[in-house]
C-alpha cells in the first residue's frame, strides 16, 4: 500500500502558513489582488525550505518539484478562502 496519502502534512502546513500571509496582507493597507501572487511566491519558498531543511514527509526530491507543490499549495490557500465567502454568502 501506498503511504503517499497520510505524508501530506508538511504540505497542509505549507497552505496553513500561506493563509496566513494572506490574511496579514488583507489587514493591511496593500491592495488585495496582490494576495495570490504572495501566497503562490512564500508557496515556493516554503516548499523550497522544506526541501533543503530535510522535512522527513515533504513528497518533493528536487527543487523544481519543491517549488510547485509550494507554490500550489499557496495558491490554495487562496482558494480555500474564497470558498470560505462563497459558503457564507448563500443562503
Amino acid at each position: 500500500m501506498d503511504d503517499s496519502f497520510f505524508r501530506t502534512g508538511s504540505v497542509v502546513s505549507i497552505t496553513v502558513l500561506c493563509y496566513i500571509v494572506g490574511m496579514v496582507i488583507k489587514a493591511s493597507p496593500c491592495d488585495n489582488r496582490f494576495i495570490p501572487i504572495a501566497c503562490g511566491i512564500t508557496g515556493s519558498l516554503l516548499g523550497l525550505l522544506a526541501l533543503y531543511t530535510g522535512m522527513p514527509d515533504f513528497p518533493a526530491g528536487d527543487p523544481i518539484t519543491a517549488a510547485a507543490i509550494g507554490a500550489v499549495s499557496g495558491l490554495a490557500a487562496t482558494g480555500v478562502d474564497q470558498s470560505r465567502k462563497q459558503l457564507a454568502s448563500k443562503p
